[in-house]
């Protein structure tokens, strides 16, 4: 019964937003017909959705590019970026010099970086999958370190009088106090990563939702457009839930917390 009642309590929680949603689509669709807008500069919800049920554009192959692009590149943001983190938090000369080159990266504008990567390293994937690298890695290095430098210390200290190893207290202490910072950290990482496969897919693609807009924009299929961008939304919205659902299961301690809050 518990378990029941949570879920509908959860899908609760998130009716006024459909009902916004829906109220804005019904808004929306009467007033391009109201004041007759041409499609091309406003399209009606009823013509984006048929543009994506519809056969002039292979929707699952560009969503599956832009997919793989992302994913690859926030594993690697995420595995590079917790041992990056490691190594700043256990190491001060190494983030003394690591650190000025990790802002350095961030602050360097990825558009100007994108034709760069395609020149080095020609138009396949790698270069999106770098560029969804390099806007998530920021994020989780950051939040890592926040969440390992919270860890209390005399929690620490009563682990080194019982003469446990350095590994035992980064895996029993440091590690689970981080992990909420790290969610934290994941999460937005995870959304800058389709930003970033989807500037490398502007810049230089044959496939994916980000070559289907600079397609359409040159046909002024502004329906297309919008459908891509629905779908991106769509697609960040289920990547971030899943680290969402991770996070409850991982840290169940944690979301009964935040339910208390």
């Amino acid at each position: 019964m518990n378990g029941k009642r949570s879920r509908f309590q959860a899908l609760f929680n998130y009716l006024p937003a459909a009902l916004v949603l829906a109220i804005t689509f019904t808004i929306w669709e009467i007033s391009v017909v109201s004041f007759s807008i041409p499609s091309f500069i406003l399209p009606p919800p009823s013509g984006i959705f048929n543009e994506l049920i519809g056969a002039r554009v292979e929707w699952t192959a560009h969503i599956i590019v832009t997919l793989y692009e992302t994913l690859v590149g926030f594993a690697l943001a995420f595995v590079l970026g917790v041992i990056t983190a490691y190594l700043i938090v256990h190491y001060k000369v190494l983030a003394n010099i690591i650190y000025p080159y990790i802002l350095a990266a961030q602050i360097v504008p990825k558009v100007a970086v994108a034709p760069l990567l395609f020149i080095w390293l020609g138009f396949g994937e790698l270069p999106k999958i770098l560029l969804a690298f390099l806007l998530a890695f920021f994020p989780i290095v950051i939040d890592t370190v926040v969440g390992l430098r919270s860890t209390d210390p005399d929690l620490i200290d009563m682990a080194r009088l019982l003469k446990a190893k350095p590994t035992q207290i980064f895996l029993h202490i440091n590690l689970p106090s981080a992990l909420p910072s790290i969610f934290g950290g994941m999460k937005v990482g995870m959304t800058l990563a389709i930003i970033g496969a989807i500037i490398g897919e502007f810049v230089g693609a044959n496939k994916g939702l980000g070559f289907v807009i600079i397609l359409a924009q040159q046909h002024f299929t502004t329906t297309i457009i919008f459908a891509s961008l629905l779908l991106l939304i769509i697609l960040g919205i289920l990547l971030y839930l899943i680290i969402e659902l991770a996070e409850s299961i991982i840290m169940p301690w944690y979301r009964k917390l935040k339910r208390l809050a």
